[in-house]
């Protein structure tokens, strides 16, 4: 099990960028996936993307070529950039481990597209 913080959200203008984080310790040495989902104020949480322990990543329909996942493990830490933002894309956002891990849901991080 491995604890999850999120961050990097924020508010920006339709069209522009940010990079959430997703620090889990114990992420790289215990080979973990890693989910991001999203939660729209008052709708249900979606998937957005996953990366697998060997860096492969796949992305829901309405991300492809928008967003891009990456991971520093040296840092324990996994960046979702966003780019081309949408006000659609306003949620809450959050990561949870997968593959051979399990976390809890993090704090999640704010994302606001105006």
């Amino acid at each position: 099990h491995v604890q999850l913080v999120e961050s990097g959200g924020g508010s920006g203008p339709a069209g522009g960028s940010l990079r959430l984080s997703c620090t889990a310790p114990g992420f790289t040495s215990k080979r973990c996936g890693m989910l991001w989902f999203r939660q729209p104020a008052g709708k249900q949480r979606e998937w957005v993307s996953s990366i697998v322990a060997d860096g492969g990543t796949v992305y829901a329909d309405s991300e492809k070529g928008r967003f891009t996942l990456s991971k520093d493990r040296a840092k324990d830490t996994v960046y979702l950039q966003m780019n081309s933002l949408k006000p659609e894309d306003t949620a809450m956002y959050f990561c949870k481990a997968g593959g051979t891990c399990s976390s809890s849901w993090g704090q999640g991080t704010q994302v606001t597209v105006s």
